[in-house]
């Protein structure tokens, strides 16, 4: 059985996330680090509530089977691009980073359809370089997952998001944007859990994401 290491577990990815890994059979522990209590208890779970500025603190404690990352925020919660950026790609780095350092052979990460380091478009280019920087890292497989946009139930209302979502999928009818096509969190999180089991690096686009789920 493995130890899996879960970073972002508070997220609309990361809470199905942990409720499927707590479910499995295949894992008999779950380090989560959160910057705040989930609020979840169970035996398999432990839970380390930590600053990730103070890498210090927990760096060591990054050990394990498999490292998943769900881990982001918005620019309207973060409040600029800069603190965006260090949620989305510093936090997620070095934990990584510190992974593969200390032998985690695994490694899957959410991205975002249409990632890419020469985008215009800060959102998509900051996923793309966080995907380029990883690649370089010394885990023996990384999985890079690039859902469209997530659908699901989240523990804070985004009024923009819904009318997005109701955009989207109206788009998708009319047969446009369909790599952008809106995808359930649990979906992206059965995903996950079933990249874990591959040997060999990839990175999967939407449609792959929806037949890994299966």
């Amino acid at each position: 059985m493995k130890k899996a290491i879960v970073i972002g577990a508070t997220g609309m990815v990361g809470t199905q996330l942990i409720k499927l890994l707590l479910q499995s059979e295949l894992y008999s522990e779950i380090v989560s680090f959160v910057r705040r209590p989930s609020g979840v208890s169970h035996p398999k779970l432990n839970e380390q509530i930590v600053d990730f500025e103070k890498t210090e603190k927990w760096s060591a404690l990054i050990a394990g089977d498999v490292l998943f990352s769900t881990l982001g925020t918005t620019i309207a919660k973060a409040k600029n691009k800069d603190a965006q950026f260090n949620v989305d790609y510093n936090y997620q780095y070095w934990v990584a980073n510190f992974a593969a350092n200390n032998g985690v052979p695994a490694y899957v990460v959410v991205s975002s359809a249409g990632a890419s380091s020469k985008s215009s478009t800060f959102y998509m280019k900051m996923k793309g370089q966080l995907e380029d920087t990883v690649k370089t890292l010394p885990f023996k497989v990384i999985s890079i997952l690039q859902p469209g946009q997530l659908a699901g139930d989240r523990t804070e209302k985004r009024l923009g998001e819904s009318i997005g979502l109701s955009v989207m999928n109206g788009l998708n009818k009319l047969g446009f944007f369909n790599r952008y096509k809106p995808i359930q969190a649990r979906e992206v999180a059965k995903a996950m859990i079933n990249a874990a089991e591959k040997t060999q690096s990839a990175t999967y686009t939407l449609e792959k994401v929806f037949e890994l789920a299966k």
